[in-house]
């Protein structure tokens, strides 16, 4: 009887701290970090869905995160970051009742080779990069397996979505901060600052194709360097078309696997393209163009189509030039 009571006993503490022991996964070098919890009702997964959530800062936004979770069919949803530590674990495991939630904090060049780190991307059915430096994702992933499999794991339709600096590195193009941020006013001035630091093909997002990306865009005053990032993209020779997604604070972009985006949470997001180089766009010398086109599209609204880059119905105009260095913005 009394070792009936014992197994009960043991039963009942394991099911108690189950999501506890989940955590205590192992990794081979110290700057990989894993954190795992079991879902709230697990139920048997289905292949994922691809989607794209678009996050840009200043808050997490719910409808973002369970728009992922539906596009995941159940099963583990993977957050990457720098820095920090597990505390998306408990926001996704209340918000996703199905998907169990793993972190892997990832901080050396080491840590994104570690086989642990692979092994949990490659059986994702979500992955969400969170906030910080993009430099720190950039540095230590490429090239690396953890770049690898993020890549491997979109191919098989695994949706995806970043918030911030996790925004940042999911277009086809990428302001990477290798050496810090840059202003508006610094880009605009010399769009060849050693600050304006691109990147390409850092994660291959068939939707994201031809796109750069900014976040935080009305609050910190972002528009301008993300045109300077669209001239220069054309001027280097990378795209003769470039397209840019700028997501306000607390806002996101949603798009489905057509490509249809819509537009959540308090703000706006602007869509613009350069389809031609800009009139100057050179080094030491501010930037000039007359030849933006952008379309801004409030929450709530059926923003874009991706895939051709159409505008929905609720997406409005916006008149951009830049003349000498000085931005001018007008809404149709």
């Amino acid at each position: 009887m009394r070792h009936t009571h014992f197994l009960e006993s043991l039963c009942l503490v394991t099911l108690l701290f189950a999501p506890l022991l989940l955590r205590a996964q192992t990794a081979a070098d110290p700057g990989l970090k894993i954190f795992s919890l079991a879902a709230a009702q697990p139920t048997p997964a289905t292949p994922p869905t691809p989607a794209l959530a678009l996050v840009g800062g200043g808050a997490d936004v719910d409808e973002a995160m369970k728009f992922l979770c539906q596009n995941s069919g159940g099963g583990n949803i993977v957050i990457l970051r720098a820095s920090s530590d597990d505390d998306y674990n408990p926001y996704f495991h209340n918000l996703c009742l199905h998907n169990s939630v793993t972190t892997l904090l990832i901080t050396s060049v080491e840590g994104a080779r570690d086989p642990a780190a692979a092994e949990i991307l490659r059986n994702a059915h979500a992955i969400f990069i969170a906030g910080g430096d993009q430099f720190n994702y950039v540095k230590m992933w490429t090239g690396n397996p953890v770049q690898t499999e993020i890549n491997a794991a979109i191919a098989r339709g695994v949706p995806i979505g970043g918030i911030s600096a996790g925004l940042a590195v999911l277009g086809e193009f990428a302001f990477s901060a290798r050496h810090d941020t840059v202003t508006s006013p610094e880009a605009l001035a010399n769009p060849y600052d050693e600050k304006v630091s691109l990147e390409r093909d850092f994660i291959s997002i068939p939707l994201m194709k031809g796109i750069i990306t900014d976040s935080h865009f009305s609050k910190r005053e972002r528009m301008g360097r993300t045109l300077v990032f669209l001239a220069r993209i054309v001027e280097d020779g990378w795209s003769d078309h470039a397209h840019a997604i700028g997501v306000d604070e607390k806002t996101a972009v949603l798009v489905d696997a057509k490509g249809n985006a819509r537009v959540v949470g308090k703000g706006a997001a602007y869509f613009i393209e350069l389809p031609r180089k800009a009139g100057i766009c050179a080094p030491g010398k501010p930037l000039t163009s007359k030849d933006f086109i952008g379309q801004r599209a409030t929450a709530g609204s059926d923003a874009f189509d991706l895939k051709s880059w159409k505008p929905g119905p609720d997406a409005k105009p916006v008149f951009i030039q830049v003349i000498n260095g000085l931005l001018t913005v007008t809404s149709g």
